[in-house]
């Protein structure tokens, strides 16, 4: 009887073991539950504070959604980019693609004080920056989704990798492809997560050459609105005010909507990086329309390549570590 019923109890496993733990099988290993037990606050304790501080600075929302594109183009989604210069460590800060431009990272540090006080040495880094980039994105208006959770934090950084990775915006169209190609990331892709440029900010610097030297001749990009050119250069002079600060979306620059790819076909996208979405590819072109005009079928695929991206090469298992300091690896 009793060997009966153990068999009994084998087979039940085996019927229900798939029910059972297929949540935890997907995306390499992350999941959505996974801080439900160990830290049953923190996704609140992240969306507090990343409340707080676009309160505060409307303009910090588009600031935390661009770390994790940064971070993820690099070595994958494993906090390599929130690592200061140290013995061992040449910060990714300092890349051509973050240095003076990448910020947002005192509240990261913000987040994982008050996480570490919660649940010590529960919630990674990495983790901090995938919910930090979703809270971003719907305080500004924008779509919610299932953020899977369980990343592990590097134990290294890579500046070379943050330099040819990330995508500049003096880029071609088919050099910013094949970076998001380099990354398991398609046309789509590409195309959907460019509209994150619907908020947030951009240099002077970023685009000076597309007002007076587009292409060596000393001529204006062809491709820009002449009266919005004319707008840019109020304030971004051929020498002087790299720093000076434009909206990438002049519309609506703090609202994460579908306005982004409307200026685009009417030849005002703030970089070069934005405007070749609509002029050197037809694929791209295409999405382009579709987005600007059906704002739900951008939200749609916004989510999807964001859950994409943060599924790219994540930590787990025993790999890397859960930081107790997002700027510094653990003492061994």
């Amino acid at each position: 009887m009793a060997r009966s019923m153990s068999f009994f109890i084998f087979i039940a496993l085996l019927v229900f073991a798939p029910i059972c733990f297929s949540f935890k099988s997907n995306n390499g290993g992350l999941y959505p539950q996974y801080y439900h037990k160990s830290c049953p606050r923190a996704q609140e304790i992240v969306k507090s504070v990343v409340a707080k501080a676009v309160a505060k600075e409307a303009r910090m929302a588009a600031s935390l959604l661009r770390l994790q594109f940064h971070d993820c183009f690099v070595k994958g989604c494993d906090a390599s980019l929130l690592l200061d210069n140290s013995r061992g460590i040449v910060s990714e800060k300092g890349s051509n693609a973050n240095r003076n431009s990448a910020r947002g990272f005192d509240v990261i540090d913000d987040i994982k004080s008050a996480l570490e006080k919660e649940c010590p040495q529960i919630v990674s880094c990495a983790d901090i920056l995938a919910l930090a980039a979703r809270d971003s994105t719907v305080l500004s208006g924008g779509p919610t989704w299932e953020v899977t959770l369980g990343r592990r934090d590097s134990r290294s950084a890579s500046l070379s990798s943050s330099n040819n990775n990330i995508p500049a915006p003096n880029n071609t169209f088919d050099a910013i492809l094949s970076r998001f190609q380099r990354q398991g990331l398609d046309v789509v892709d590409l195309v959907a997560l460019s509209g994150s440029h619907t908020i947030g900010n951009s240099r002077c610097t970023s685009f000076r050459q597309r007002l007076y030297n587009q292409s060596g001749n000393n001529k204006p990009d062809s491709t820009l609105d002449e009266s919005y050119a004319a707008q840019l250069r109020n304030r971004c002079p051929r020498s002087g005010g790299d720093q000076n600060l434009f909206s990438l979306d002049f519309v609506s620059p703090t609202k994460f909507d579908n306005s982004y790819f409307k200026n685009l076909l009417a030849s005002k996208g703030l970089l070069n990086s934005d405007q070749v979405l609509a002029t050197k590819s037809q694929a791209s072109l295409a999405l382009v329309k579709q987005y600007a005009e059906n704002n739900a079928l951008f939200f749609e695929h916004f989510v999807k390549s964001m859950v994409k991206m943060g599924n790219i090469s994540p930590l787990t298992g025993s790999s890397g570590e859960i930081r107790k300091n997002c700027r510094k690896i653990n003492s061994s």
